[in-house]
């Protein structure tokens, strides 16, 4: 799994000129799963994320995770995480996980950070979205499940 984390003040999902998902304070998600990744790893990288201090004391210090703030996460689903542009000008995402399987796991680490008690807000898999934030920092972090 990729994952990348946007400390975020606000964050919003439209598909079709609708909002399908929108938090406040908090974490969007940008999710990739490859076929290789195992509910393990999903597990792994939910518990990293529902702990990681990023989010800031009093003293301007990262010292909260987004269960200390009441933070909410907006999720959506990113298979050009697993972009490779070694060779030619078009990225390959081979690499990225078959549809079935990886909106399956999409669904599952959703469901899994849900019962850490974080608030989780989706777009819709494969779906052609608009994601609108304001980064907060900002604070950007990449997590990849085989470096936990």
């Amino acid at each position: 799994m990729k994952i990348i984390i946007q400390r975020v003040l606000n964050a919003k999902c439209t598909i079709d000129n609708s909002i399908v998902g929108a938090i406040d304070q908090g974490m969007l998600l940008f999710v990739g799963i490859a076929n290789e990744d195992s509910k393990n790893d999903l597990i792994k990288v939910a518990n990293k994320i529902s702990t990681l201090r990023i989010f800031e004391d009093e003293n301007m210090k990262m010292n909260f995770s987004i269960k200390d703030i009441k933070g909410k996460i907006l999720s959506i689903s990113q298979f050009t995480l697993f972009a490779e542009c070694k060779k030619g000008n078009r990225p390959s995402f081979s690499k990225a996980g078959n549809f079935d399987y990886a909106s399956k796991m999409y669904d599952e680490f959703n469901e899994y950070l849900r019962t850490l008690d974080i608030e989780v807000q989706v777009g819709k898999f494969a779906a052609d979205m608009k994601i609108e934030l304001v980064n907060d920092g900002p604070v950007t972090i990449v997590i990849d499940s085989n470096e936990l």
